[in-house]
């Protein structure tokens, strides 16, 4: 993939991209999330836990012409059906710093990306994301309304440790006061510093680029306090 085409794309200065996006976090964010109390225990104590067996554990269950976001077989599965959207899916709730591991796997064209977010606020549209691609690429970034853009780099970057394709990664954010570490299959790939976020939701996010079918299935969530 041209990193040109890619900074463009990700940073959501094409026009349709930022439409789509818009309109997706319209439709996948609930109108009103109860505040809840911020999370507080020992360091390694177990937070959250999903192994998406249970479609009642409370992440959201969307159909819409943008894509699903549902409990699928065992796993949960956000299928993006445009071409440059970006959806997520979050448990309402509420942590400060935490540890977030996922097993994620690809599916649909390789061009896309997807990962976890964290503290996100009630209206799902400031948050902090860690991403790859089915291409091998990665990237930490920061949404707050429409702007879109990476912290850890000008543009995604290639890493070796990425598995390509449609096979699974071990996905893992540590969000610690303003430092934001990525690791991918227990490898550190990007740590960076920003403190415009303290607390809110965690979430899984993935999105398309210029094809729609993206397919990602996400397995065996943790929350930890660090």
């Amino acid at each position: 993939m041209d990193n040109i085409r890619r900074i463009e794309l990700f940073l959501h200065f094409h026009p349709s991209k930022l439409a789509c996006y818009i309109l997706a976090a319209i439709m996948l964010v609930a109108c009103s999330v109860p505040e809840a109390i911020v999370a507080r225990a020992p360091a390694g104590e177990i937070l959250f836990k999903d192994d998406f067996s249970d479609p009642l554990s409370g992440w959201d269950q969307i159909s819409a012409p943008t894509g699903e976001t549902n409990y699928d077989g065992g796993s949960y599965r956000i299928w993006v059906n445009e071409p440059y959207t970006d959806l997520l899916a979050n448990p309402d709730l509420n942590f400060k710093d935490v540890r977030i591991e996922v097993e994620a796997t690809g599916g649909g064209p390789d061009d896309n990306v997807f990962g976890v977010i964290c503290r996100s606020n009630p209206a799902g549209d400031r948050y902090y994301f860690f991403v790859i691609s089915s291409d091998g690429y990665y990237g930490i970034g920061k949404v707050d309304g429409a702007d879109q853009k990476l912290l850890s780099a000008e543009m995604m970057m290639p890493s070796e440790t990425i598995r390509q394709g449609k096979l699974t990664n071990l996905l893992r954010a540590d969000c610690i006061g303003d430092r934001l570490t990525f690791y991918v299959n227990n490898q550190k790939v990007a740590e960076v510093q920003d403190g415009a976020y303290t607390q809110g939701d965690i979430g899984l996010t993935a999105g398309s680029f210029g094809k729609q079918g993206v397919d990602i299935h996400f397995d065996n969530l943790t929350v930890a306090k660090p």
